[in-house]
């Protein structure tokens, strides 16, 4: 594509030349002749000067002189969507493989793609445009909407419900039981845990994350919800929309998380408390009692970010502030001996 085209497809304006050929997309220090690349971070505008791309995305406060630029409010949602066009995902056939076993009374759509050793149980709807590769397990009446991924040895339990275009990686597992028990430490007696786990549109999981259903009722991610790899959420938990959460976070049962949250990866969150709206959590935090809407905290335990900033700026002193307090200590004892 042209310059001009790529523009227009982008919805920005072109400084330089437009009618130059771009036949790829690679990184700022990796582009050469014909490609085309992108600036959203002040890390790299050294880069710009230096990069042999033959165009690069920027936002409105970047120049560059003798460089071809597209300039678009967010250069990064634009790289993203430039990917998809030059990009487009295949994955390869379509139709349903004749040795991927379905059970009977399962409705898969004729648009569905069913990849060989799926195992679809029985009452389970897969929805049209839905994809579903090898070794993927899909328990009885589950519900998956339309245009759906579920990548290799995803595993769906029985009675869950997944919405439209959502994203599971390799090795989620989503329905398996709640971590419920009564006489912890003790007896433990398993608590049945009857419900469910519902996803809603648009949501993305990474692979080896794990949602658990729910005790009774459901446990919910709503929609437009990003989860990274290796997440744990336990049972009757809910999501709210738009919110991201990073690696390696695990989230207690019965936690509700407001809606366009932020959670930095490795945080630890306790079981029934909630987190207000818009909350941002730095990483590595433990949270143990809930947070008001807009607040950002960090810390274990959690405190406000500013004051764990402050905190974290005192680690590295500890130990000159503990050789000078041991100083202060035998000054004052020398004291006092004197005035005895």
């Amino acid at each position: 594509m042209t310059l001009n085209e790529i523009a227009a497809f982008l919805g920005g304006s072109v400084v330089g030349t437009g009618d130059v050929l771009i036949s790829n997309i690679r990184s700022i220090e990796e582009a050469d002749d014909g490609d085309i690349t992108f600036v959203a971070n002040k890390k790299y505008l050294k880069q710009l000067k230096l990069t042999r791309a033959s165009a690069v995305i920027v936002s409105p406060q970047i120049a560059a002189e003798g460089k071809n630029l597209i300039v678009v409010d967010d250069p990064y949602s634009a790289f993203g969507k430039l990917l998809s066009l030059f990009y487009p995902s295949d994955h390869g056939r379509s139709g349903v493989a004749a040795d991927a076993y379905i059970e009977e009374g399962v409705e898969v759509s004729p648009e569905a793609t069913i990849f060989p050793r799926a195992f679809i149980s029985k009452g389970a709807k897969i929805g049209r445009g839905s994809v579903i590769y090898p070794g993927v397990f899909i328990g009885s009446n589950v519900s998956i909407g339309e245009d759906c991924i579920l990548y290799a040895n995803v595993t769906v339990y029985h009675s869950c419900i997944i919405g439209n275009r959502v994203i599971l990686h390799s090795g989620v597992v989503v329905g398996a039981d709640g971590f419920g028990f009564s006489s912890p430490g003790a007896a433990n007696n398993k608590i049945p845990q009857v419900g469910f786990v519902q996803i809603d549109d648009n949501v993305e999981i990474g692979a080896n994350t794990t949602v658990d259903r729910a005790t009774l009722g459901k446990t919910w991610i709503q929609r437009n919800v990003k989860i990274d790899n290796l997440v744990q959420i336990a049972h009757n938990v809910v999501i709210g929309e738009n919110s991201v959460i990073v690696a390696q976070v695990g989230i207690s049962g019965s936690t509700k998380v407001g809606r366009g949250v932020m959670i930095g990866g490795q945080t630890g969150i306790v079981g029934h408390i909630s987190i207000g709206d818009h909350v941002m959590i730095a990483a590595s935090s433990k949270i143990h009692k809930s947070i008001k809407s807009g607040e950002i905290v960090g810390g274990a335990p959690q405190m406000p970010y500013k004051e764990w900033l402050e905190v974290e700026a005192c680690r590295s002193k500890l130990p000159r502030m503990r050789d000078t307090l041991q100083d202060l200590v035998k000054k004052v004892d020398d004291l006092q001996k004197k005035n005895i």
